[in-house]
C-alpha cells in the first residue's frame, strides 16, 4: 500500500538493524485516517470472505482492528496479555513472545466472544516473527472458529513469521512489506 510506505519513509525511524519507531502514527500517536484506509484495503483484499469478527492482540493493534471493524461493519475483540479478577474462568489462551518487547505472555479470550461458525480477520500492527499471530491463530483454532486470515499493517518479511505462516497454508496480507532496513540505509520496500 503506497500511502503507507510512503509515510514509514517519510515518518518512520530504524533503530539498530531489526526495530522500525513508527510511533507518532501507527502505535503511540495514531492517525486516523491513515487507519480507515488501511482498513479500506483490508475490506478490498478480503472482499466476499464473510469475515464476522476481527481479532487483534493488545495494545498496539486495537486502534487499527477498531477502524476495521468500522469497516467490516463487524464486532472486534482483544486478546489480553494479563490474566485480572475479571478474566473469565472460562477463556481460551495461548502463550506468545514479544520480538520487541522479548517478554513472553500468556494471552487470553473469553470463549463469549469467539465461538463455532465465526469467521475471524486477524488484525495487528507489526509482524516480525510471527508470535502473536500464531497465537491468535491458535485462539482461533480453539473456539472452532475459521480463521479467514491475517491483516497486517507492516511487515519485515526479511524475519520469518510471514513466510512461515504462509507457508501453514495462512493468508497473510500486509500492506506494507520490508524486505530490509538499516540505519545507514534506510527501508527498502518488496
Amino acid at each position: 500500500m503506497k500511502l503507507l510506505e510512503e509515510r514509514i519513509l517519510q515518518d518512520g525511524k530504524v533503530i539498530g538493524g531489526d526495530v522500525l519507531k513508527v510511533d507518532s502514527f501507527l502505535n503511540h500517536q495514531m492517525d486516523p485516517a491513515l487507519f480507515k484506509e488501511m482498513a479500506i484495503e483490508w475490506k478490498r483484499l478480503y472482499d466476499g470472505c464473510g469475515i464476522n469478527k476481527i481479532l487483534t492482540i493488545e495494545a498496539s493493534g486495537i486502534g487499527i482492528a477498531c477502524i476495521a471493524g468500522l469497516v467490516f461493519e463487524c464486532p472486534v475483540v482483544f486478546a489480553k496479555k494479563s490474566k485480572t479478577s475479571n478474566t473469565p474462568e472460562n477463556s481460551y489462551s495461548s502463550t506468545v513472545k514479544s520480538f520487541t518487547r522479548g517478554t513472553v505472555n500468556d494471552i487470553y479470550v473469553s470463549q463469549k466472544y469467539l465461538n463455532k461458525g465465526d469467521r475471524v480477520l486477524v488484525i495487528d500492527d507489526f509482524m516480525a516473527t510471527g508470535e502473536a499471530s500464531r497465537g491468535l491463530a491458535d485462539i482461533v483454532r480453539q473456539s472452532g472458529a475459521e480463521l479467514v486470515g491475517i491483516g497486517i499493517a507492516i511487515e519485515k518479511a526479511f524475519q520469518p513469521g510471514g513466510d512461515e505462516l504462509r507457508a501453514m497454508g495462512i493468508r497473510v496480507e500486509s500492506l506494507a512489506r520490508i524486505s530490509e532496513m538499516s540505519t545507514e540505509n534506510g527501508i527498502e520496500f518488496c
